[in-house]
């Protein structure tokens, strides 16, 4: 375990506190999960409920649903050292290098106080070419934070965005109690792999952690790296949330994963947006399309990672001519997600669209390109964060605060 936020206290390995409480991990102590697994250790949050789980077609949509993007450990205290054992399993590809450790956010009454990563935990290896899965057990680790504020505070500590992770003990040097509710408005997302946090550097700088900070929302965060698929299993899961603020993002895993052609899309996004309204009929929802990714923006899919510079980017082999008969690219995607809006907006004054580009286009990409061809960096989350805070949230916004 070690500390990686240079100004404020992480975790300590200079002696020990020796009046620990244990307090077990209960769902309503975790917030933006959906449902929350008891295991034979602890307890494994996850954004999709036991039911949809069940429909998934294969192990791609487990391993991402449970990694814990916008997931937090909640609790008011008076404690002044922290320590929380985890079990993560992370996922490693032949070939390339591992990403580093996940990391873990701790806020204090909203700021953040310390940052820090977790030893051990189980490692799945996967062959790219073969698709084989190999995993290899591994011990459990400790995050451990000290020299908190004094006082009762509200704690919540943010999981890695990028590994399942197990929670297995809390314990604290001060009693802990339920924090309380702040009655801010719950804003319930769903996207792709860049909703999800891929590239992020910490739990708490995806782009909708950054948003949510910033605007003072309560974040649901159903992005699933490769897995934005139009899926009515998780518009059912979106439906029966309860959300003040809804938006999904459509388009980049539509086109890069080949699953569909024109025909098929439309019916899928109508199908999607009435299975949301079902549950939620007046409720300010926003459609977003993707942000630029030049690799997709006219090529069809599907995407496919490429090693030949020596490290991972990826390229499109889809054949641009094939528009024609239905393929789509993301262009194709933002004229159909722009006509479907506003078709439905005439009888749906709450639906709303907005172009991804706006998020993110051709000056951002010039300053800040992507490393991989297609995700951001953490300097492109924040962009991305700002802008969607200001178009969504701002004056004007379809998730603007009403004014009393």
């Amino acid at each position: 375990m070690n500390s990686e936020l240079n100004d404020v206290p992480g975790p300590s390995e200079e002696g020990d506190v020796t009046d620990w409480i244990t307090t077990p991990v209960e769902a309503h102590m975790l917030r933006g999960a959906l449902e929350v697994e008891r295991t034979a250790r602890g307890v494994l949050p996850h954004r999709l409920p036991a039911w949809a789980r069940k429909q998934f077609p294969d192990e791609n949509l487990a391993m991402t649903e449970a990694k814990p993007a916008g997931v937090r450990l909640v609790f008011r205290t008076a404690a002044t050292a922290v320590e929380l054992d985890t079990l993560a399993t992370k996922r490693v590809y032949e070939g390339v290098p591992p990403l580093p450790d996940g990391r873990y956010d701790l806020l204090v009454d909203g700021r953040l106080t310390g940052r820090a990563t977790a030893s051990g935990g189980n490692v799945q290896t996967v062959d790219m070419a073969t698709q084989s899965v190999v995993t290899r057990p591994g011990p459990a680790g400790t995050v451990r934070f000290d020299a908190l504020p004094a006082g009762v505070k509200d704690v919540e500590i943010w999981l890695p965005h990028n590994e399942i992770t197990e929670l297995i003990a809390l314990r604290t040097d001060a009693a802990v109690e339920a924090a309380p509710d702040h009655g801010r408005r719950v804003w319930l997302h769903h996207g792709s792999s860049l909703s999800h946090g891929s590239n992020a550097a910490c739990p708490t700088e995806t782009w909708p952690a950054l948003v949510a900070a910033r605007t003072g929302v309560e974040l649901i965060n159903l992005g699933f790296g490769g897995n934005a698929l139009l899926d009515p299993f998780t518009a059912r899961a979106m439906r029966d949330t309860p959300a003040d603020l809804i938006s999904v993002k459509i388009g980049i895993n539509v086109v890069n994963s080949d699953v569909m052609r024109l025909r098929a899309f439309g019916p899928a996004v109508h199908g999607f947006l009435d299975t949301l309204r079902e549950g939620h009929p007046s409720t300010p929802l926003l459609v977003v399309s993707s942000v630029l990714c030049p690799v997709q923006e006219d090529t069809p899919g599907p995407l496919v990672p490429d090693f030949s510079t020596g490290k991972l980017q990826f390229r499109a082999v889809g054949d641009p001519a094939e528009r024609a008969a239905g393929r789509l690219t993301l262009n194709v995607v933002r004229d159909e997600l722009r006509r479907i809006t506003a078709q439905r907006a005439a009888d749906d004054p709450h639906l709303h669209y907005l172009d991804g580009r706006s998020l993110y286009g051709e000056a951002d990409f010039a300053e800040l390109p992507l490393p991989d061809g297609v995700h951001p960096d953490a300097a492109g989350h924040r962009r991305i964060g700002e802008r969607f805070a200001e178009l969504a949230f701002g004056a004007g916004g379809p998730f603007a605060a009403a004014v009393d």
